[in-house]
């Protein structure tokens, strides 16, 4: 069962989060911010992944910590859901457009969390979202699931397409690394371990 549950309770945010890594693409719950919600229900569609979330954190003070626990705890269940890894493609592309944006992101289920970000929002602002927290996101969820993931966006003129844009690629790319490979029982590694 590719499965996992995560709580994350600290004086910023409670939450808590399940994931299946082989559902239907559902996305239940809210973060209490709005733009993240919304990205986090194309990453579960794309990626073809059931995640159910509920989330309360310090609003009122901005949208920071929130966006990053949840990262966190998303990249927490990423690790417990894939276990040993045994079995899986472990590595994942996907070149993506999105209108006027064109976007690569590139995932290795290594074990070892590094992350190259290469987007460059043209406003500060996403609505009311801080386009800044993209990154903070995907930062977090690497460090936390221990693999490697490169996005570049080639080019783009609207922040909103942009962000859309990663999180389609990103789910698109984790889903094919996820992916069960019936010729690689194994781990997918010469090490023998991930």
């Amino acid at each position: 069962m590719r499965k996992a549950k995560i709580q994350r309770n600290t004086a910023e945010t409670q939450i808590r989060l399940q994931l299946d890594l082989d559902g239907q693409g559902r996305f239940q719950g809210s973060s209490g911010v709005g733009f993240l919600d919304h990205m986090l229900q194309l990453l579960a569609r794309h990626a073809l992944l059931d995640l159910e979330l509920t989330a309360q954190g310090d609003l009122h003070v901005d949208q920071h910590h929130t966006v990053e626990d949840v990262g966190i705890c998303l990249g927490q269940a990423l690790e417990q859901a894939l276990g040993d890894k045994r079995g899986i493609a472990r590595y994942g592309h996907a070149v993506l457009p999105m209108e006027e944006t064109l976007c690569t992101v590139a995932v290795d289920l290594s074990g070892r969390p590094y992350v190259v970000f290469r987007v460059d929002f043209p406003t500060e602002k996403i609505g009311q979202f801080d386009a800044q927290l993209v990154e903070d996101f995907w930062h977090a969820v690497a460090t936390h699931g221990r693999f490697n993931l490169h996005v570049l966006v080639h080019y783009g003129r609207n922040s909103h397409h942009m962000a859309e844009a990663v999180f389609k690629a990103a789910a698109r790319a984790l889903r094919a690394a996820v992916a069960r490979d019936d010729r690689q029982p194994g781990v997918p590694s010469t090490k023998g371990v991930l």
